[in-house]
């Protein structure tokens, strides 16, 4: 008996898809017109002769036999029988899909009148017509539950719709306004994805003091891009060759591939969480899961998604999206969300409080993940009273503007009250203490370098004061000769281990100058004067040869002394000096802003340019004569973050030694790319063009003996005339600034600066040298 009903399940399955190649038209009708639709059109038009009649027929003679072995069973034994053996289907075909239900109860209804009549009387073969099939339904990829709980998601697509429109303009105000008006959008349908959508918009995938990024090669995206579209890789690498994208080689071959289904839309949570799954991957087969992690993300893409999947993981999004846009955007659509809630107008002057806090409020506490929640909650006005700075959490670093003459200080702090102090030869250095004993130290970009310290953490019971419960600390690491008791240069503390450094391994010795301190016991200190600030630095931490000190300072006001000043600061293995604002309002801490209120001093700026300027290597050219087995000159290229974009500022080829340039030829080697990035800004002029390009990668640091205008390269361009740049003249290596990403390279508008600078000097002096001429 068990294998009849086992068969009948088979014979009623057969039954079902038996008519395929006749429906096969349903089936069109069903994706075009809807499933309502086509059962209508079914309905209305005639059965088609299948060609497959014969086959049909003998599994209808097949199912009527069956069907009456069944019926004459059940007479047999009962209604109770029956009733057991229907229980006895429904456990066995528990899995099956909701048209099989449906077929299955009308095969019961006909067995059931049957056997009240005869149960020798077979169904008729016209008893199955074309309406008693029911509509062809899709068949569900997910449950109804999780259908529902992704539709209360923002989609990537909304996003890529976004970006597409960003994409096709250079307008900064268009492009806060497409911005605000997305980040609007999200608020008020999916105020949860808000902070995914920001993090997604800006490319990362957390604080920057987390460590969590993508890194993604180029060789693995290729190799999920051909496995998902179902292309050889040589002819990935082709194409990208040609086109020098990977996004729009992603976008055209997706779009190229054939689905018989359409992919469930791809939600911005299960987007992010799957980036952070690549990002974290690591150990035996991570490459293998990563890649077959980036090809699920990329066959549920559509459209133009492919496109800014792969820039994303590659770590270029290639938009006017710099970080301070998102922050306007942000906090034009936080004000406006909740001004509609209270149903009151947002004015101009709303917009710009909102903008300016939301930007004051990141700088002392830069982490979305603290600050979007209390924007959705409370919006911007209580945003300080919620989101205050918290030892932990790196703020951002105050930053001080070059100056060249001594008589420069005089002019910009007039008759207010400064101080001197050394700039010392090393590495900016947040620490930060918490009350439950946890000790960080982050880096000027907030990157946690606390495991690169241990020798620093180990020291703070030694310099710190029991009345200092928790406090956070402005200094530079430097490296210390313990033997001879003096500062070594950078390039020595640049040789120490970056990861899985142990104490007892440890070669070169670290030591902590503070010179500020911006937070103590539960309470911020950033708006306290310096003097004050400097009052409570020395009386909760105590000086410890070689391990921690106070940056020496003079408090003298003439030119003279800040120049004996900065010849000692020179001769005790510093780079020069750093002058503050000592009092009033003007010499509270402004995180993340460059001020006039700080300024610095070195040697070398009283015969430069007035700064050195941190540049990114973007390309080389071969090297002739004894250098022929190396790179000969390099180019160079500075920031600017408004158009996210490389401009290249000069050629570089003096400054180093042949040791250097071996492993500069070593290490640049690996990051040849086959032609320059689309977000290289560079002349087009044949000559002009480097051998060979690299990745955006290695900073360096050069100095210059001036400036000038120029058509070849594209720094600043559009600042200081509309069709020239600004490039540097007689550039001088100096070292590889390892302890900044590519992205905190000097930027345009700095370079601006520099030059504008230069100008007004060279006219001071030339009016300085010239002859007094007689006025009539």
């Amino acid at each position: 008996m068990r294998d009849i009903f086992r068969h009948l399940r088979h014979f009623r399955r057969s039954l079902w898809f038996k008519p395929m190649s006749g429906r096969q038209s349903n089936i069109s009708k069903f994706f075009t017109l809807g499933p309502e639709d086509a059962r209508k059109k079914r309905i209305s038009t005639p059965p088609a002769v299948s060609e497959n009649e014969t086959t049909s027929q003998t599994v209808k003679e097949k199912k009527n036999v069956t069907v009456a072995l069944k019926n004459e069973k059940l007479t047999n034994n009962g209604e109770k029988r029956r009733s057991d053996v229907l229980e006895s289907l429904k456990e066995e075909d528990k899995d099956a899909s909701d048209t099989m239900e449906v077929k299955r109860s009308k095969v019961n209804d006909q067995s059931s009148a049957s056997s009240t009549s005869s149960s020798s009387n077979p169904i008729s073969e016209g008893d199955t017509t074309p309406s008693d099939i029911p509509p062809i339904a899709e068949t569900p990829l997910e449950s109804t539950k999780k259908q529902e709980k992704k539709k209360s998601h923002a989609t990537f697509a909304d996003m890529v719709s976004t970006f597409t429109k960003i994409e096709k303009t250079s307008k900064r105000l268009e492009i806060i306004d497409i911005m605000g008006t997305y980040f609007f959008s999200i608020l008020r349908n999916h105020p949860d994805d808000l902070l995914t959508s920001v993090y997604l918009s800006i490319n990362k995938l957390g604080p920057d003091y987390s460590g969590i990024e993508l890194g993604i090669g180029e060789s693995i995206i290729m190799k999920a891009v051909a496995e998902s579209t179902g292309q050889t890789l040589q002819q990935i690498k082709q194409a990208f060759h040609k086109v020098g994208d990977l996004g729009l080689v992603a976008q055209s071959s997706r779009q190229n591939q054939p689905t018989m289904f359409q992919p469930a839309a791809l939600t911005l949570p299960f987007l992010f969480d799957s980036l952070k799954s690549i990002a974290q991957m690591s150990g035996n087969q991570s490459q293998n899961r990563k890649i077959g992690l980036i090809k699920r993300l990329l066959s549920s893409c559509q459209g133009a998604e492919p496109k800014y999947l792969i820039r994303a993981l590659e770590g270029k999004l290639r938009l006017q999206l710099a970080e301070k846009t998102i922050l306007v955007s942000l906090a034009n659509a936080c004000a406006q969300y909740h001004a509609d809630k209270k149903h009151v107008q947002l004015s101009q002057s709303d917009r710009i409080h909102a903008e300016q806090t939301l930007r004051d409020v990141y700088s002392q506490v830069p982490s979305y993940d603290i600050i979007v929640p209390q924007l959705i909650e409370h919006g911007v006005e209580n945003l300080r009273e919620t989101c205050k700075l918290t030892p932990g959490v790196p703020t951002k670093p105050m930053l001080a503007k070059p100056t060249k003459q001594f008589s420069e200080v005089l002019d910009t702090f007039d008759q207010a009250t400064f101080t001197c102090e050394y700039k010392y030869d090393g590495e900016r250095a947040q620490v930060h203490y918490t009350e439950d004993g946890k000790f960080y130290v982050f880096s000027r970009n907030s990157e946690d370098m606390s495991v690169r310290y241990p020798d620093i953490m180990a020291s703070v019971p030694k310099w710190r004061k029991p009345e200092a419960k928790s406090f956070i600390l402005d200094c530079e690491a430097i490296a210390w000769d313990k033997e001879e008791n003096r500062i070594l240069p950078f390039q020595k503390l640049a040789t120490r281990k970056r990861k899985d450094v142990k104490l007892e391994e440890i070669k070169v010795r670290a030591g902590l100058f503070a010179f500020d301190i911006l937070y103590l016991n539960g309470q911020s200190l950033l708006d306290a004067p310096f003097s004050e600030r400097r009052k409570h630095l020395y009386s909760m931490f105590q000086p410890v040869t070689g391990e921690f000190d106070f940056a020496k300072r003079s408090d003298q006001q003439s030119v003279e002394s800040i120049q004996e000043f900065l010849e000692e600061s020179v001769k005790d293995s510093c780079e020069g000096l750093m002058v503050k604002m000592l009092e009033g309002p003007e010499s509270r801490y402004e995180p993340s802003k460059r001020s006039r209120h700080w300024l610095k001093i070195k040697k070398d700026y009283l015969s430069g340019v007035g700064d050195s300027l941190d540049l990114i290597v973007v390309g080389a050219y071969h090297g002739r004569g004894k250098r022929t087995s190396v790179y000969g000159a390099f180019l160079l290229g500075c920031h600017d973050p408004d158009s996210e974009t490389i401009q290249t500022v000069c050629k570089l080829g003096t400054g180093f030694s042949e040791e250097q340039l071996e492993q500069f030829h070593k290490q640049l080697s690996q990051i040849v790319i086959p032609k320059k990035k689309d977000f290289y800004s560079h002349s087009e002029a044949p000559p002009h063009q480097p051998d060979v390009w690299f990745e955006p990668k290695y900073l360096w640091e050069v100095l210059t003996a001036d400036l000038s205008l120029s058509p070849v390269y594209k720094a600043a361009i559009g600042y200081i005339q509309e069709d020239k740049g600004i490039s540097l003249r007689f550039p001088r290596f100096v070292r590889v600034r390892e302890d900044k990403n590519w992205e905190d390279a000097t930027t345009s508008e700095q370079v601006s600066e520099f030059y504008r600078s230069q100008m007004v000097h060279n006219q001071t002096s030339a009016r300085a040298s010239s002859p007094n001429v007689e006025e009539y």
